[in-house]
């Protein structure tokens, strides 16, 4: 077995642990004839545990990359009808000073908001929005909740924020963990290697005393 741990005690932020890189492979392994077996296998297990890590990162990565968009979208949309009412709002304030609006200009200012919205991947309907000052939002998992508009706004903007850091993070670590990938996978060269080595000097050895 090797007499140094696999995993270095230096981890990054979100505590993926750091690769040592093996400089001194006789040293790493104990002495000239240490076994190399155990320290191969524990390579190998350090290595697929790298790779399954990578491999949850991007999946996370390719799903963040996904609710983005939509999480921007949704809150233009949000911050679309906030600003439809409160201008509407300030119109009415304003009422006793625009008397002399004639009347197609009235119908302008109260006409109702006319917009698509997506059945499935290819299918779009018409629809006709009444004001509103609430607005149903998709938490995940087949639930949506009702929230007032400006209570929206800050829920949108705190998770397009939060998946924003997810995704740096993600990115971040994703480049962290294919650089211990490549240490490992280097580490198990250098060890194979040193050890073909070895035995192919121990034959050279064995032959020349039988000479």
């Amino acid at each position: 077995m090797s007499s140094k741990p696999v995993f270095s005690s230096e981890k990054n932020p979100r505590g993926i642990p750091k690769a040592p890189f093996v400089a001194d492979v006789q040293e790493y392994l104990g002495g000239p004839d240490a076994e190399v077996e155990g320290t191969l296998k524990s390579f190998q297990d350090a290595l697929a545990k790298y790779r399954y890590m990578d491999a949850n990162l991007t999946q996370r990565r390719t799903s963040l990359e996904e609710k983005i968009p939509d999480i921007r979208k949704t809150l233009d949309m949000v911050q679309f009808l906030h600003a439809r009412r409160e201008g509407k709002g300030k119109a009415e304030e304003g009422d006793e000073d625009l008397e002399d609006l004639d009347e197609e200009e009235e119908k302008a200012a109260i006409k109702p908001l006319r917009t698509t919205f997506e059945l499935n991947d290819t299918l779009f309907a018409e629809a006709e929005l009444e004001e509103t000052d609430t607005v149903y939002l998709w938490l995940g998992a087949n639930v949506m909740l009702s929230y007032k508009i400006p209570a929206a706004i800050t829920l949108l903007k705190s998770k397009l924020d939060a998946a924003h850091t997810g995704l740096g993070n993600t990115i971040e670590d994703l480049e962290f963990l294919r650089e211990q990938i490549t240490i490992m996978e280097v580490n198990m060269a250098r060890v194979y290697n040193w050890d073909v080595k070895r035995r192919r000097e121990r034959r050279e050895k064995e032959e020349r005393q039988k000479e």
